[in-house]
């Protein structure tokens, strides 16, 4: 039985506060959904893959819809943190009422992962002596805060998008009984390779050559850090159409590049290069048979880091039960790696995936 029908402790715990959680500002009044509300879960002694356990790891998250709903898990990508799913493209296409993921039928819960947002990160003291963290770390802190923090037995979905679509592989992997879908989009189950590792790997060597950085014990961010996050940008998300849409000339992208080297960049150097490392190791691929949900694997025909010419997807998917690849064809609209960022792409196929499990 999911816990939308039955509540434990913990669940009735989270009922008792929620009119004292915080709303997250500036996106409630402006969305068609309820408010989201924000709050954080302290894990105690959190081992990391490495040994290293740190006695309190802070997770913090954002709930849309009531603990009584069907609870559905969102991860969300590199460089990001929860409020980047709390947009009008994201969760603006799918929370209000009638649509995918309407809040009034679902309780949905997005998680800033290990070392983003709001929850534990190298910035907030231990800078280069944190631990090294990997995507499974994150995937066990994620599955604590389900399990633990929010006593939630069983959850109907999990949805992904770039690092949180290799997240939601791992999740089917290492806690095969947990959903029902899986839905990992702008990205592959297979190991760090090629472009996307490549690129990577780029981030956290210009950081580390950087002079300034100092070991991790810098007095004045890095330059580099800003510098190597717009480089991989360019290089790796945007859509070859809709970037030569938007500077179809020298002079309009040398403006757009301008623009994005002068933005403020207010990310720590640090958080940045443990974010892009910690994908190093991933590899969802050994794994797959144990995987027991259903499947709706979703990418972009342009996405730069996950190139569908490899053919990788159809290969991988063969070995899933109930898996359905949705490949969005590439147009002057989408945006490359960034086109799963806008739910209007998926979200009817998000919906027809729902609508054919069985009921909770």
């Amino acid at each position: 039985m999911h816990l939308a029908a039955a509540a434990g402790p913990a669940r009735r715990a989270f009922l008792a506060v929620a009119t004292a959680l915080c709303l997250v500002p500036g996106l409630a009044a402006a969305a068609d959904f309820p408010a989201p509300r924000e709050q954080s879960a302290v894990l105690k002694d959190f081992r990391f893959h490495t040994g290293q356990v740190l006695p309190e790891l802070r997770v913090n998250y954002v709930t849309v819809g009531a603990p009584s709903g069907e609870p559905v898990l969102l991860l969300h990508g590199t460089a990001g943190n929860a409020q980047t799913l709390l947009t009008p493209a994201f969760g603006g296409e799918l929370f209000g009422s009638g649509r995918p993921l309407d809040a009034t039928k679902y309780f949905i819960i997005i998680p800033d992962a290990i070392g983003t947002g709001k929850s534990t990160k190298p910035s907030d003291g231990l800078r280069a002596a944190f631990p090294k963290y990997n995507y499974e770390d994150m995937v066990d802190a994620q599955y604590r805060l389900v399990k633990e923090a929010l006593g939630i037995k069983h959850l109907r979905a999990i949805i992904g998008n770039s690092m949180g679509g290799m997240h939601a592989w791992l999740w089917g992997v290492k806690y095969p009984g947990e959903m029902d879908l899986l839905v990992p989009m702008a990205c592959q189950p297979t190991e760090m390779s090629s472009r996307n590792w490549m690129m990577r790997r780029l981030i956290v060597d210009s950081i580390k050559n950087d002079p300034d950085w100092n070991g991790g014990n810098y007095t004045k961010q890095p330059r580099s850090a800003q510098f190597a996050s717009v480089f991989f940008g360019v290089g790796t998300s945007g859509g070859d159409l809709a970037l030569y849409k938007a500077a179809p000339t020298r002079e309009k992208a040398d403006a757009l590049l301008d623009a994005r080297l002068k933005a403020p960049f207010t990310m720590d150097a640090n958080d940045v290069l443990y974010q892009w490392e910690s994908s190093g190791d991933f590899n969802a691929s050994p794994g797959l048979e144990r995987i027991r949900a259903n499947v709706l694997a979703i990418n972009a025909a342009d996405d730069e880091r996950n190139p569908p010419q490899t053919g990788i997807m159809e290969r991988e998917l063969k070995r899933l039960k109930n898996a359905r690849y949705v490949l969005i064809p590439a147009s002057d609209q989408t945006a490359g790696h960034g086109t799963t960022g806008n739910a209007k792409w998926w979200k009817a196929e998000l919906a027809g995936a729902l609508q054919s499990l069985s009921k909770p």
